[in-house]
């Protein structure tokens, strides 16, 4: 799925130390939020699954957008969430997937 064609096409030992998930989108923004893991996505949320822990990250001082970096991704499901020294970077190794 979409996980694997990031990983396999765009991120280099370079890039990422590695790749974890947990399971929970909920979970994941927790530790975006906490400093605990420096960057989360996913495609195909529902509100529910990201709106409390998008509101942590944001409150403690990290990003929140879509694929291609806006707000609306309440309204489309998709996400990021990054420490704002890497939201731009995953933004932009995550826009192709903006549509697919």
């Amino acid at each position: 799925a979409l996980k694997q064609k990031v990983l396999s096409k765009n991120i280099t030992p370079k890039k990422a130390q590695g790749v974890r998930r947990p399971g929970a989108a909920a979970l994941d923004l927790a530790y975006v939020a906490a400093g605990r893991i420096d960057g989360f996505f996913e495609k195909g949320l529902k509100k529910w699954d990201m709106a409390a822990g998008a509101l942590m990250v944001a409150e403690s001082g990290g990003i929140v957008g879509e694929f291609n970096g806006e707000s609306d991704y309440l309204e489309k499901g998709n996400v990021i969430a990054a420490s704002p020294r890497i939201f731009g970077q995953m933004v932009t190794l995550l826009s192709p997937f903006h549509s697919a």
